[in-house]
């Protein structure tokens, strides 16, 4: 027996009842009406499958076009990370080419002009997050500072810094360069 009523699930308002074949007892009738119910439906996911099918291979082309920008970006910034650094460095480089082409100068307005040079550099140092160790008279800092020899200093309190070799260097609260220096020693 058919149902036809337009709320059941195996009704379609676009199917058209199946022909009834002579012979078939109700309960055929019934048992084909299903089996086209479920070709239909079976044809409706399969459509939904192709769709969603689709649409994942489409995220996923998108996905990777996307991790390609992103990793022509990452390499683009890699390779003109130290622009900023290296244009401001450019007017310490000219500096210094000036000075080698002077040849009269005497020792003092060289002396100057190293100075000045020194002072742009350190400027543009400063501004890149780079901080200079100048430990004279403080505490020796074993994590700042690297002691390569201990000398008499009177009136020192022992560990005390009294000579810097050579400066350190921190990069924005990271030690570049532990300060090379000599300590007060023990009395």
């Amino acid at each position: 027996m058919q149902n036809t009523d337009p709320q059941s699930p195996n009704h379609s308002q676009h199917e058209s009842p199946s022909p009834s074949v002579p012979g078939q007892s109700p309960a055929e009738q019934a048992a084909q009406a299903d089996i086209e119910a479920l070709q239909s439906r079976v044809a409706e996911l399969e459509a939904s499958n192709t769709e969603l099918r689709d649409s994942i291979l489409r995220e996923r082309a998108e996905l990777e076009n996307q991790r390609r920008r992103l990793q022509r970006d990452l390499e683009q910034a890699r390779r003109f990370a130290n622009e900023k650094l290296l244009n401001e460095l450019l007017p310490v480089y000219d500096g210094l080419e000036r000075g080698l082409t002077v040849e009269n100068a005497d020792i003092a307005s060289m002396r100057e002009g190293l100075s000045l040079t020194l002072k742009s550099l350190l400027k543009v140092a400063e501004n890149n997050g780079l901080t200079q160790i100048d430990p004279l008279g403080q505490p020796l800092d074993p994590e700042r500072h690297h002691a390569v020899s201990m000398v008499e200093a009177p009136n020192v309190k022992p560990g005390t810094v009294v000579s810097v070799l050579q400066k350190g260097f921190v990069l924005n609260d990271r030690l570049l360069r532990a300060a090379l220096v000599a300590v007060a020693k023990d009395d």
